[in-house]
């Protein structure tokens, strides 16, 4: 199940102390994605010890590739959802292409894809389709609003979905809505698709069957909503846009330090006003004051709540405010820039950065969240370039060299 090479050797860091290997080693999975949510399901699956075979079109390869070239000339988004994967350049169009790709699924054990809506069934590579023709294979549609209703056809980038689902209009300054600045909806149903295919794969465990799994990115970004759909269903208004605030919760916001940062502190329930008032405000009548003894109060007061919190930090530095309120036992955090999150000294602390190789070098990249304390390190394997698994791959299907050679120079294979 697992034709041809995988690629560089993997950094296994901990392998002489595991005694499991990786979850998912074994697995093999053929994936005709692009863009984001799908490529960043399969790296995920990719990380945990299976096999990614990335089909891609020979013109271009996953359009993600073009997005921009921060990463030393490579696009930052194919980086980040792409290590650990084979590149396979065909052309789907093409039937003999499309027959390639799917002696792939034959051998395959999960099959994902998130082509334009309706282009996956054309070409016979639906999550139904498939699954019906092999009863083993987990099958993945992802698209933006699920296979049937009035949105089925429609176009679903990440910010229209998020439009969509409601989560610009809870997100921004009460002037101001504003979309997250991730692209939520992809990483929504990618972590769906994600686990969708593990829960597919334990049930396959126990019935030998496989099947189709649908995840769009609408349903996922809607479940994400949970908290503002519920208390606007439930309880007549939704939340407010707040900026850095919390729409039912003070403090909880950003405030100024003396050396121009800004120290996020969030109270949640009234013990903890108490120790700030008394620990870090040093005005410790606040506590019993009925302005601010309760969270209740303090939300309907939310200027003059804010406005004693900034008066007693502005003096300090943002060190010295985080310190005071650390030893109060009060959440806080400092607003970080994407500079400092990569020079952050806990993911320093913990061994969180590998290297990992690319066509332009090595590459820093985080290990994923998912730690198996008694397996090998998540496999990183390098970023591909477009279709340089092409022939490996199809040598372990068996396709001689002289028709690989002929379909390269058809133009169906790169």
């Amino acid at each position: 199940m697992r034709p041809g090479d995988k690629g560089p050797p993997r950094r296994v860091g901990r392998a002489s102390m595991s005694t499991q290997p990786l979850p998912l080693e074994g697995i093999t999975v053929v994936a005709v994605e692009q863009a984001v949510a799908a490529p960043f399901a399969t790296r995920q699956l990719a990380d945990l010890g299976a096999r990614v075979v990335k089909i891609e079109r020979p013109d271009g390869g996953d359009f993600a590739r073009g997005y921009d070239t921060a990463a030393r000339g490579l696009a930052s988004h194919f980086v980040w959802c792409n290590r650990g994967k084979e590149s396979v350049a065909v052309d789907l169009k093409d039937p003999r292409g499309l027959a390639l790709v799917r002696r792939l699924v034959a051998d395959a054990d999960v099959f994902v894809q998130n082509l334009a809506q309706g282009a996956a069934a054309r070409l016979g590579l639906d999550a139904a389709t498939l699954c019906a023709a092999h009863p083993e294979l987990i099958a993945v549609d992802v698209s933006g609003y699920g296979p049937s209703g009035p949105y089925a056809e429609k176009r679903a980038y990440d910010m229209l979905v998020q439009c969509e689902a409601g989560l610009v209009s809870v997100t921004g300054t009460p002037e101001q809505p504003v979309k997250s600045g991730i692209p939520a909806a992809d990483i929504a149903a990618g972590m769906y698709a994600f686990s969708g295919v593990l829960a597919a794969l334990v049930r396959r465990g126990t019935t030998g069957r496989g099947g189709p799994v649908e995840v769009s990115l609408l349903d996922s970004l809607a479940e994400w909503m949970g908290h503002p759909l519920h208390h606007g269903m439930h309880g007549g208004t939704p939340p407010a846009r707040t900026g850095l605030a919390h729409a039912v919760i003070a403090p909880y916001d950003a405030y100024p330090t003396a050396d121009g940062g800004l120290v996020l502190l969030s109270v949640q329930n009234d013990r903890e006003w108490r120790r700030l008032a008394e620990q870090v405000l040093a005005r410790p009548e606040l506590a019993d004051a009925p302005a601010f003894a309760t969270n209740t109060a303090r939300v309907a007061g939310r200027a003059a709540t804010d406005a004693v919190v900034a008066e007693a930090l502005a003096p300090l530095t943002a060190p010295e405010a985080l310190a005071r309120l650390d030893a109060a036992g009060i959440a806080c955090a400092r607003l970080n820039s994407v500079a400092e999150l990569a020079e952050h000294p806990q993911l320093t602390a913990r061994d969180r950065w590998r290297e990992v190789e690319s066509p332009v070098g090595p590459l820093r990249s985080l290990l994923p969240p998912v730690v198996f304390p008694d397996a090998p390190e998540p496999r990183m394997d390098r970023i591909p370039a477009l279709g340089q698994d092409t022939d490996t791959v199809l040598t372990g299907l068996g396709v001689p060299e002289a028709e690989r050679k002929e379909l390269r120079d058809a133009g169906v294979i790169a």
